[in-house]
């Protein structure tokens, strides 16, 4: 009966996770349709194709500076996500 409630627990917590990624894939799906309707398909290429070439540069000449920004942004972005797990039922955690 144990082994049982350990499947069954186990199959939930997969069924949630999955649940979350597919929730995950309709926001951002649902956000590129906004993005689809102001801008054509081969003008999202093109600009793709413009930060591609452009954007290593600019990191190799600003490396400490974007580097500090970017670890600013990491440590309120896992404050925050902290805060809201604390406040969550049930938030899966990392």
């Amino acid at each position: 009966t144990t082994e049982l409630i350990i499947h069954t627990l186990a199959t939930f917590l997969l069924l949630y996770k999955l649940f979350l990624l597919t929730l995950k894939l309709a926001v951002v799906m649902w956000l590129l349709t906004y993005v689809g309707a102001v801008f054509n398909g081969i003008t999202i290429l093109i600009l793709a194709d413009i930060l591609l070439f452009a954007v290593p540069p600019i990191y190799e000449k600003n490396k400490t500076q974007i580097d500090q920004y970017i670890d600013l942004a990491r440590t309120q972005v896992n404050t925050t996500i902290t805060k809201l797990q604390e406040k969550l039922p049930g938030a899966v955690k990392r």
